[in-house]
């Protein structure tokens, strides 16, 4: 076994399982590739969307009889469980592979079991192949299968001085086209958008994802928070072109975010983008339902205008709510950081 090898399938696996991002749930962004017995690729494979083919099965379907004796490299451990679809170790165990490598295990106990299953077949498994990286590239959903509740991605943009709109509310554009471009791609990659009604009030924003050639294909559920019905008919988030869930609390009431995570959780959401602005985004913080923080900021200064954040529940610096920089960018003339909250 070549170790170097196995880590560059894998890799290609993971690349293939980023190209499934936001397009599977409930089922996990899975990528594989088959390499015959003389190391040649003979299938590839990425989750389809939910009712289609496994990653396994699509690679599989593409080597034919070449998967005969084959190395199958698989971002999370092949399915043991019979859902809209087949369990992918029986498919494995039928087209005659001879070894799986496993990149994550499955944390969901329902699927889980599959390397066993694999190996009282006769399938050499092994498991924790560049395990790091296909962790990251299936983060969202291996964290919202772990507790229930989906993956939440705070997306803002500010000035240098943090400001989100201008003294006299404007606030149409702070970021260049490039990094609005950005932002889309990121849409792109989750299953619901969020926003408050305050922001449905101030902007009237269509919360979809669109690219230079027009809206894309598939629609994230739009989700408005709201204390009232409040949000108005015409509004562009009621358009029709795309799903739309309005969570409303009785007049002057508060939403509990809790149940209307565990409900969109329910709903098959594994991702969300958090887009609301610094109220919504306060009481998200406050109530610890953010894992991650997407920047994007400005080369601008304003002085005065709205915070980006409102109240979190922070009082003194020693609450203050510490973040892990994984990656800094220059998107245009802007640039966009993404930490983490330490501990999600």
């Amino acid at each position: 076994m070549d170790a170097d090898a196995d880590a560059s399938h894998m890799r290609r696996a993971v690349e293939l399982s980023l190209r499934s991002l936001g397009e599977t749930s409930p089922n996990p962004n899975v990528g594989c590739v088959l390499v015959g017995p003389g190391g040649d690729v003979v299938g590839e494979g990425r989750t389809a969307p939910a009712g289609g083919p496994h990653a396994e099965v699509s690679a599989l379907a593409e080597a034919g009889e070449l998967a005969r004796g084959a190395t199958a490299y698989v971002t999370l451990e092949p399915c043991d469980h019979t859902g809209r679809t087949g369990p992918c170790t029986q498919a494995l165990i039928a087209a005659g592979v001879a070894r799986v490598v496993v990149a994550v295990r499955d944390p969901n106990p329902v699927a889980a079991g599959g390397a066993q299953t694999l190996r009282q077949a006769g399938i050499h498994v092994d498991e924790g192949v560049e395990s790091e990286e296909a962790h990251d590239a299936m983060r969202g959903w291996l964290t919202a299968v772990g507790r229930g509740t989906p993956y939440v991605i705070w997306k803002f943009a500010a000035t240098l001085d943090g400001r989100s709109a201008a003294a006299d509310g404007t606030s149409k554009w702070i970021t260049s086209p490039e990094a609005r471009a950005d932002v889309h791609r990121i849409r792109a990659g989750v299953d619901a958008i969020i926003a408050g009604i305050g922001t449905v009030l101030a902007d009237d924003p269509q919360l979809t994802v669109r690219t230079p050639e027009g809206p894309a294909a598939r629609q994230p559920l739009r989700v408005v928070v709201e204390g009232g019905s409040r949000t108005p008919p015409a509004a562009k988030i009621l358009d029709g072109s795309a799903p739309t869930f309005v969570a409303a609390a009785p007049e002057g009431g508060r939403v509990d975010l809790h149940g209307m995570l565990r409900h969109l959780y329910d709903q098959g959401v594994r991702t969300a983008l958090l887009e609301g602005g610094p109220t919504l985004a306060g009481a998200f913080l406050a109530d610890g339902l953010v894992d991650r923080v997407v920047a994007y900021l400005a080369p601008k200064l304003l002085g005065a205008g709205p915070a980006a954040l409102g109240a979190a529940g922070i009082s003194t610096i020693a609450e203050a709510l510490t973040l892990d920089v994984v990656d800094l960018a220059v998107i245009g003339p802007d640039v966009r950081l993404t930490a983490t909250v330490k501990g999600a």
